[in-house]
Protein backbone atom coordinates (compact mmCIF):
# COMPACT_ATOMS: atom_id res chain seq x y z
CA UNK A 1 0.00 0.00 0.00
CA UNK A 2 1.42 3.14 -0.95
CA UNK A 3 2.03 5.86 2.05
CA UNK A 4 -0.30 8.49 1.30
CA UNK A 5 2.37 11.26 2.97
CA UNK A 6 5.76 9.72 1.83
CA UNK A 7 4.71 7.87 -1.53
CA UNK A 8 6.53 4.74 -0.57
CA UNK A 9 5.35 1.87 0.01
CA UNK A 10 4.77 -0.12 3.18
CA UNK A 11 7.28 0.12 5.79
CA UNK A 12 10.46 -0.52 3.64
CA UNK A 13 9.99 2.06 1.09
CA UNK A 14 9.77 0.92 -2.41
CA UNK A 15 9.93 -2.50 -2.72
CA UNK A 16 11.84 -4.56 -5.98
CA UNK A 17 11.38 -8.10 -6.20
CA UNK A 18 14.65 -8.41 -7.90
CA UNK A 19 16.55 -7.17 -5.08
CA UNK A 20 17.78 -9.88 -2.59
CA UNK A 21 16.65 -8.81 0.57
CA UNK A 22 13.67 -7.87 -0.78
CA UNK A 23 10.64 -8.69 1.82
CA UNK A 24 8.00 -9.38 -0.91
CA UNK A 25 10.38 -12.22 -1.94
CA UNK A 26 8.90 -14.21 1.09
CA UNK A 27 5.41 -13.49 -0.21
CA UNK A 28 5.94 -14.04 -4.38
CA UNK A 29 7.56 -17.50 -3.54
CA UNK A 30 4.39 -19.05 -1.44
CA UNK A 31 2.01 -17.32 -4.51
CA UNK A 32 4.28 -19.07 -7.02
CA UNK A 33 3.91 -21.77 -5.76
CA UNK A 34 1.53 -24.61 -7.39
CA UNK A 35 0.02 -25.56 -4.39
CA UNK A 36 -1.01 -22.39 -2.67
CA UNK A 37 -2.02 -20.79 -5.64
CA UNK A 38 -4.46 -23.78 -6.38
CA UNK A 39 -5.70 -23.21 -2.94
CA UNK A 40 -6.28 -19.55 -2.84
CA UNK A 41 -8.74 -20.25 -6.34
CA UNK A 42 -10.71 -23.07 -4.70
CA UNK A 43 -11.55 -20.85 -2.05
CA UNK A 44 -12.88 -17.71 -4.03
CA UNK A 45 -16.32 -18.89 -3.99
CA UNK A 46 -15.98 -19.31 -0.29
CA UNK A 47 -14.93 -21.19 3.10
CA UNK A 48 -14.64 -24.72 2.76
CA UNK A 49 -12.90 -27.54 4.93
CA UNK A 50 -10.07 -29.25 4.30
CA UNK A 51 -11.52 -32.67 2.64
CA UNK A 52 -13.53 -30.19 0.31
CA UNK A 53 -10.36 -28.64 -0.51
CA UNK A 54 -8.02 -32.20 -1.03
CA UNK A 55 -11.21 -33.30 -3.20
CA UNK A 56 -11.00 -30.37 -4.88
CA UNK A 57 -7.45 -30.08 -5.52
CA UNK A 58 -7.26 -33.70 -7.14
CA UNK A 59 -3.20 -35.34 -6.22
CA UNK A 60 -2.43 -33.12 -3.31
CA UNK A 61 -1.23 -35.58 -0.50
CA UNK A 62 -2.86 -34.49 3.52
CA UNK A 63 0.91 -33.64 4.14
CA UNK A 64 1.38 -31.35 1.50
CA UNK A 65 -1.78 -29.71 1.91
CA UNK A 66 -1.56 -28.77 5.70
CA UNK A 67 1.67 -27.68 5.06
CA UNK A 68 0.57 -25.33 2.47
CA UNK A 69 -2.88 -24.36 4.50
CA UNK A 70 -0.38 -23.23 7.55
CA UNK A 71 1.82 -21.17 5.27
CA UNK A 72 -1.34 -19.08 3.51
CA UNK A 73 -2.51 -18.58 6.84
CA UNK A 74 1.07 -17.05 8.72
CA UNK A 75 1.20 -15.25 5.67
CA UNK A 76 -2.46 -13.33 6.48
CA UNK A 77 -4.02 -15.27 3.07
CA UNK A 78 -6.31 -17.23 4.60
CA UNK A 79 -8.27 -17.98 8.09
CA UNK A 80 -8.87 -21.11 9.84
CA UNK A 81 -11.92 -21.49 12.34
CA UNK A 82 -12.05 -24.13 14.22
CA UNK A 83 -15.79 -24.58 15.16
CA UNK A 84 -16.88 -26.88 18.68
CA UNK A 85 -18.67 -30.14 17.46
CA UNK A 86 -17.73 -33.71 17.19
CA UNK A 87 -15.72 -34.22 15.22
CA UNK A 88 -14.22 -30.74 14.85
CA UNK A 89 -15.26 -28.89 12.51
CA UNK A 90 -12.84 -26.57 10.40
CA UNK A 91 -12.69 -23.99 7.43
CA UNK A 92 -10.56 -22.35 6.04
CA UNK A 93 -11.54 -18.96 4.28
CA UNK A 94 -9.70 -16.44 2.18
CA UNK A 95 -8.70 -12.82 4.09
CA UNK A 96 -9.14 -9.20 2.29
CA UNK A 97 -5.11 -10.42 1.48
CA UNK A 98 -5.97 -13.24 -0.14
CA UNK A 99 -8.75 -12.22 -2.46
CA UNK A 100 -6.66 -9.34 -3.94
CA UNK A 101 -3.53 -12.46 -4.25
CA UNK A 102 -6.65 -14.44 -5.77
CA UNK A 103 -7.34 -11.65 -8.99
CA UNK A 104 -3.71 -11.87 -10.49
CA UNK A 105 -3.87 -15.94 -9.76
CA UNK A 106 -6.83 -16.43 -11.12
CA UNK A 107 -5.55 -14.63 -14.95
CA UNK A 108 -2.73 -16.87 -14.48
CA UNK A 109 -4.85 -19.74 -14.30
CA UNK A 110 -7.28 -18.90 -16.73
CA UNK A 111 -3.90 -17.81 -19.11
CA UNK A 112 -2.89 -21.60 -18.48
CA UNK A 113 -5.68 -23.47 -19.39
CA UNK A 114 -6.25 -21.14 -22.68
CA UNK A 115 -2.62 -21.83 -23.48
CA UNK A 116 -2.06 -25.38 -23.02
CA UNK A 117 -5.34 -26.12 -24.87
CA UNK A 118 -5.29 -27.42 -28.27
CA UNK A 119 -2.30 -25.77 -30.40
CA UNK A 120 -0.40 -23.96 -27.51
CA UNK A 121 2.74 -24.81 -25.76
CA UNK A 122 3.15 -28.14 -24.46
CA UNK A 123 4.92 -27.96 -20.89
CA UNK A 124 6.33 -31.77 -19.66
CA UNK A 125 7.77 -31.67 -15.72
CA UNK A 126 11.41 -32.95 -17.96
CA UNK A 127 11.49 -29.48 -19.69
CA UNK A 128 11.23 -27.24 -16.98
CA UNK A 129 14.69 -25.41 -15.28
Amino acid sequence: MVNSVTGQYGQYGQHDVYAAQCPCRAMLDLLANKWSALVIGALEPGPQRFGELQRRLQGVSSKVLTQTLRRLEDAALLTRTVYPAVPLHVEYALTELGHGAAVPLRLLRTWVEGTVDGDGPQVSPQSQP
